[in-house]
């Protein structure tokens, strides 16, 4: 799974954002979960073709799936289910 946190200079939600995510990747494995911070200025074109309006915003295997921080509990079920999902299509 790559997950990419769309991020702006001095963006103090950003910091908070990139420490939950780093947590829940050590959590859920590490192996299974490759992420990178996307700083909006410097990758301008590319957040703007996934439709990021704000920071932290967050993008899931190249889908924009949260357009803002969501609680710690919503992050970890959409991770949790899509780890899932990809297990349940492996074995198929």
């Amino acid at each position: 799974m790559n997950i990419e946190i769309f991020s702006s200079p001095g963006c103090s939600k950003c910091g908070h954002a990139r420490e939950i995510l780093r947590k829940m990747t050590e959590e859920l494995g590490s192996h299974k979960i490759q992420w990178r911070e996307v700083n909006i200025l410097a990758e301008m074109d590319y957040a703007v073709s996934l439709g990021v309006l704000s920071t932290p915003s967050i993008a899931i295997n190249g889908e924009l799936v949260f357009t803002h921080l969501p609680n710690v509990k919503k992050l970890r079920n959409e991770l949790e289910n899509r780890l899932q999902n990809d297990v349940e299509v492996a074995n198929t």
